[in-house]
């Protein structure tokens, strides 16, 4: 039963039947909130990839510093050369006939004296030849004497014809006879003398053809390679193919090591007779060794440009061997004058040949900057920049591909 609303009662009341707009329903205002937290959250995971695959994108260079050389008495002229260390005497050991090697002696490292047998090929018939030509020479000589006997005997029968002739005992006729028979003498005695000299011209010829067979060392010195073994034929000049073989061994003598090298034609003024150098090899990298200029070939390379210069080694080492890797530095007379300014040099990778201009990029912190810079020519592994880079700045070796000039970048420890 529905009661009856009265005057009475408050009004008030009435509040409970009105529908609040304004207040959102329950659970909405909650779920706003974790909304933004999640998009917030997407938005800052967003952000920290994208700096993330940023820097991840950073190329990475290698740099080296551009260095400060020459200047001042007995410094760097700042010309360096790569070159080899060969040995001043050296020789390619063969032969003097074509034979069969039958006896090596030697092995790589094997140290020899100057005429010592290091191989022998077969001599059997020489041998037999040498033999000939000796019993020939023991003929000629008993022919000779033989002869001689004769002669001396008719001399003294030619003197006393003459004596029996002088007391009238002997005729004329039997003291010319006598003389043409002492005459005949004498001609044989020549006719063997000469028989004799050819016979001992033909042992002569037979000792050497057999003397040919032992090959000996030229010079003291070390063996350096085997080019033939026991078994295979030699001989003095291979003009054609097959097994035979040109030289038996290859030896040299390491007391005159020395380094050859090629320098810059452009460079080659700086260099001169007797000027000291310092040499590091590539396989003792921490080592360096003294060196003095002995020789600068009179003419130049015309396809490389380039003048080949020698360099004996003054710090004999038994670590050094010849054909190995090397780099000379050319320095200044101790005392001498100043070798003019100083100048700056970078490794030669630095310097890159864009549309015919010469650039280098340097990395200033973590960005780099390309330079436009005159350039000199390549000395060694180094190149001497006359414009466009200062010492002690970083230029990039490695890396190049890809970079802008403002590019950020990752440099590569060393």
């Amino acid at each position: 039963m529905v009661r009856p609303v009265t005057m009475d009662e408050p009004a008030h009341d009435l509040s409970r039947l009105r529908i609040d707009r304004d207040r959102p329903p329950p659970g909405v205002g909650r779920a706003l909130r974790w909304s933004i937290i999640i998009v917030a959250g997407s938005a800052a995971l967003v952000v920290v990839f994208l700096l993330l695959l940023r820097g991840a994108a950073r190329p990475t260079v290698e740099v080296a510093l551009a260095e400060l050389r020459g200047g001042g008495a007995g410094a760097s002229t700042g010309v360096t050369a790569n070159g080899y260390v060969v040995a001043r005497t050296q020789a390619s050991v063969s032969s003097k006939i074509t034979g069969r090697l039958v006896y090596l002696g030697v092995e790589e490292g094997s140290v020899v004296e100057a005429g010592e047998v290091i191989g022998r090929l077969e001599s059997a018939d020489y041998e037999a030849v040498l033999a000939q030509r000796q019993a020939e020479l023991l003929t000629a000589r008993a022919g000779l004497a033989e002869a001689e006997a004769e002669r001396d005997q008719l001399r003294r029968d030619v003197i006393r014809t003459r004596d029996l002739q002088e007391r009238g005992l002997a005729s004329d006729q039997e003291t010319e006879q006598a003389e043409a028979q002492l005459s005949t003498a004498e001609a044989r005695v020549n006719r063997y003398r000469a028989q004799v000299r050819a016979a001992e011209a033909g042992v002569g010829v037979a000792q050497a053809n057999l003397e040919n067979t032992y090959i000996r060392a030229p010079f003291s010195g070390t063996v350096l390679r085997k080019d033939a073994e026991v078994g295979e034929v030699v001989a003095p000049a291979v003009t054609g193919g097959g097994l035979t073989r040109g030289a038996v061994v290859t030896m040299a003598d390491l007391e005159t090591l020395e380094v050859e090298v090629d320098v810059n034609e452009a460079y080659i003024a700086r260099v001169r007779n007797g000027q000291p150098a310092t040499i590091d090899l590539d396989a003792y990298p921490d080592t360096s060794f003294r060196g003095r200029v002995r020789q600068i070939v009179p003419t130049a390379d015309r396809q490389r440009a380039t003048v080949e210069v020698k360099v004996s080694i003054l710090d004999t080492d038994p670590r050094i061997l010849p054909e190995m890797g090397a780099t000379v530095e050319f320095l200044e007379e101790s005392g001498a004058a100043a070798a003019g300014p100083a100048r700056v040099f970078v490794p030669a990778a630095a310097v890159r040949d864009e549309a015919g201009r010469q650039v280098v990029w340097v990395a200033r912190d973590d960005r780099i900057e390309r330079r436009e810079v005159e350039a000199g020519p390549v000395t060694g592994d180094r190149r001497e920049i006359r414009r466009g880079v200062n010492a002690g700045e970083r230029v990039v070796v490695a890396g190049h591909e890809g970079l802008e000039d403002g590019t950020r970048v990752r440099i590569a420890p060393r």
